[in-house]
């Protein structure tokens, strides 16, 4: 009971002279958090003693926890590229310098300069990407699943989209393409089987409710062995022929070829663009290597009625977005691959990344054990699903620490590598020549532990 009683006042506690410079309502909120705790063990005798200086101390590490940044940058050790957990694309730095410019400043988001009136904030990227890829007209959303929600919304609201049964994915978070038409107001009509689906199976499930003929990206699986597929340029004619809407949700698209023989599985944007598609939709932060963004190609009329959509305010994106994806899209028509370094990441020779493994175990190489091999990754992403890449890692053993600790004590120390045949392993393919010098910091310091 005395200990209860030994509790402070919080407004009396708040005075300390240690909070003076501090937030007081935030102290207040922490203060009587950090009491009622306190109250509470002390009424299941798990509290014997306390002092009013570890109680002050208690609300300063709750304080400096809240106040500190959840977001905090990692050096990505895992090999996978388009890492989802990890951020996906990153942004270069001088493209963000370029952008920081316009979006701290007023701007002609939606201001026509040339007309002195209100102008459309899609207009400033539409020109560069419609150079780029020859298409008609294009609009940005805030991501993919929301390019897809929106056009099957506008066009086939109580109408029929017709899918093969091989293309309906569930990626990350559930997004299942079945519920997404459901809850869009599309009619789904399967056709096919699961490993096989031709061209009539197509053609027979059109009828008079029949708006679209849609094709999906099988983002994070495949199917091998007996199978086949309609490719989209026959769903493209098909389409035409019938008078229907004919759309790719290409989920990760990219517009550069990719190395590695990855093209002959994964074609570009641009080779689905000679067909003159009526729509394709895919990813800014993916293989683009840009923002997160949907980004939505074709016919000028289609892309019109989407514009009409009410829908279009909840999923339009900002000035940050547009600014930073003009940029990326920019270094793409001037073939400037460097300057978009999810593209320079994948680009990078096998040499190269040796290079980079041999600097940092010849610096490391008195106070742990290390061995560079030959390995093999993923872009990731959902971008190139069971096709890997060749990279360079080095597996690093400190003191008598197993894998599982090791990975644990690089993670807490921000970076993150990943355990493969018993081993614990740095892969260099999406590490930075610039943060070398950080792990060796941090191997030294780990050894040090």
């Amino acid at each position: 009971m005395f200990l209860l009683k030994s509790i402070p006042k919080v407004d009396k506690f708040t005075q300390n002279e240690k909070f003076d410079d501090l937030a007081s309502s935030l102290v207040v909120s922490i203060t009587q958090e950090v009491l009622q705790n306190l109250r509470e063990n002390i009424l299941k005798n798990e509290v014997e003693s306390f002092t009013e200086d570890e109680l002050v101390d208690a609300v300063l590490q709750k304080y400096s926890e809240l106040t500190k940044p959840s977001l905090q940058k990692l050096i990505n050790a895992t090999g996978v590229i388009v890492h989802t957990n990890l951020g996906r694309s990153l942004i270069d730095e001088k493209a963000f310098d370029k952008v920081k410019d316009v979006v701290t400043s007023y701007n002609n988001l939606e201001y026509d300069l040339a007309k002195g009136k209100r102008g459309e904030r899609y207009s400033h990227i539409s020109d560069v990407i419609c150079r780029l890829l020859g298409c008609e007209d294009v609009l940005i959303v805030n991501n993919n699943a929301s390019a897809v929600f929106l056009i099957l919304n506008t066009f086939a609201k109580k109408k029929e989209v017709v899918v093969s049964r091989g293309e309906l994915v569930e990626i990350g978070g559930s997004f299942r393409i079945p519920d997404v038409m459901k809850h869009s107001g599309a009619n789904l009509v399967e056709v096919g089987a699961t490993n096989k689906t031709h061209l009539y199976d197509y053609e027979d499930a059109i009828t008079e409710k029949t708006s679209m003929l849609m094709k999906v990206h099988k983002s994070n699986y495949s199917i091998e062995g007996f199978s086949s597929e309609v490719e989209f340029k026959e769903l493209v004619h098909l389409a035409r022929e019938k008078n229907l809407i004919d759309y790719y949700d290409m989920g990760s698209g990219h517009l550069v070829d990719l190395p590695y023989g990855l093209d002959q599985h994964e074609p570009s944007v641009l080779k689905y663009m000679e067909e003159n598609p009526s729509l394709l939709s895919f990813s800014g932060d993916k293989l683009l290597g840009s923002v997160q963004a949907g980004i939505i190609v074709g016919k000028k009329e289609y892309i019109a009625k989407l514009k009409k959509n009410q829908l279009l305010r909840m999923l339009r994106v900002d000035k940050l977005t547009l600014a930073l994806l003009e940029e990326s899209v920019t270094s793409v028509l001037l073939n400037k691959i460097d300057e978009i370094p999810t593209l320079k990441m994948l680009f990078t020779p096998t040499d190269e990344l040796r290079e980079n493994a041999l600097s940092l175990q010849e610096a490391v190489k008195d106070i742990c054990e290390s061995e560079i091999i030959e390995t093999k990754t993923v872009i990731g992403g959902g971008t190139t699903p069971n096709r890997t890449i060749p990279s360079i890692a080095m597996s690093i053993k400190i003191k008598n620490y197993k894998q599982n600790k090791m990975e644990k004590l690089f993670r807490e120390r921000k970076i993150i590598g990943r355990i493969e045949d018993d081993k614990f392993l740095l892969d260099f393919r999406a590490i930075r020549k610039s943060e070398i010098e950080q792990i060796i910091s941090v191997i030294k310091e780990i050894s040090d532990v």
